[in-house]
């Protein structure tokens, strides 16, 4: 039976997990401990992973291939269905779910705000590697959009960041205080704003800081001397400790030297499981990068 990664899930108050996926046989989950070992191997070519729909998987119907360097793992014409079925398509203006509306820190200077399902909980705030965030308020799913959209224009804040920008920062944040401290003036701001629309209950401003969950105090090493897996390659090996997790990234400790792992070059891929030598990373299997990796960027005064 051949298992198909499909990357880092989180849930709230239980930590990563590596999701897979096998057609016919549903999907299953495997813990991902700071501390513990991440070591496989690469099995085979990567594959589109097929329709994301109702919590499940649906097959790619001609089993297409994937390139390495992408970060979704599904051919064009499944990732236009999952689009068309998102909730960032606004094809659902009678979705009778309530949605949240949130404001997420990244770094010093970088927020954004966005829209939730209200049953998910923070989910989506630990799958976007939010260090922190707070709600603003919760409703129906068109009036939580045009708020998006008022605080968005209003705070001149954006909706998107680019992953290599949060990634960035990540190795030399500011402590728990100053985040819930930026937090709060946005906050601040955004309930001074009128236009609101009625059917948007407001929420006060309650921090939740991610810096735990996500063993961000572990992560110091990871700044200019650490690298970045570009992409899987057939035969490819990555072996080492997890030291933390945030969003779809894993920090790995190899040989020494820090290694970030963004969980989504995982997906599509058959990965095997390594057996622990003992050795380093010249005598045996169990310690070492045989990927292509490329360096992280430096900050420099919040430019890059």
């Amino acid at each position: 039976m051949t298992w198909w990664c499909t990357g880092v899930r989180w849930r709230v108050g239980d930590g990563p997990v590596l999701g897979w996926y096998a057609p016919g046989r549903g999907e299953r989950e495997s813990r991902l401990e700071f501390g513990g070992a991440v070591a496989f191997r690469v099995r085979g070519g990567r594959c589109c992973l097929g329709v994301w729909r109702g919590g499940r998987w649906t097959a790619c119907p001609v089993g297409a291939a994937v390139a390495g360097r992408v970060t979704r793992a599904q051919c064009e014409e499944c990732a236009r269905v999952d689009r068309a079925h998102s909730v960032a398509a606004d094809t659902f203006a009678d979705d009778p779910r309530p949605y949240h509306v949130y404001v997420a820190w990244f770094g010093p200077g970088l927020v954004k705000v966005g829209i939730t399902g209200v049953a998910r909980g923070g989910a989506r705030l630990l799958e976007q590697g939010a260090v922190a965030y707070t709600w603003l308020g919760q409703g129906p799913l068109m009036a939580a959009r045009r708020t998006e959209e008022l605080l968005r224009t209003a705070l001149g804040v954006p909706d998107r960041i680019p992953y290599e920008r949060k990634r960035a920062l990540r190795a030399r944040l500011p402590g728990v205080a100053e985040r819930a401290g930026e937090l709060a003036e946005v906050h601040r701001r955004a309930a001074a704003l009128g236009d609101w629309p009625e059917s948007l209950e407001r929420l006060p401003c309650e921090v939740v800081d991610h810096g735990e969950t996500f063993g961000l105090a572990a992560i110091g090493g990871f700044g200019a001397a650490g690298r970045v897996v570009d992409e899987l390659v057939d035969g490819g090996v990555v072996a080492g400790e997890l030291v933390a997790a945030a969003g779809p990234d894993l920090y790995v400790a190899v040989s020494g030297q820090g290694v970030v792992i963004d969980s989504r070059l995982m997906s599509g891929w058959r990965l095997g499981g390594l057996r622990e030598t003992g050795g380093d990373a010249g005598d045996g299997e169990w310690s070492g990068v045989t990927v292509p990796v490329r360096g992280m960027p430096v900050v420099q005064g919040g430019l890059f």
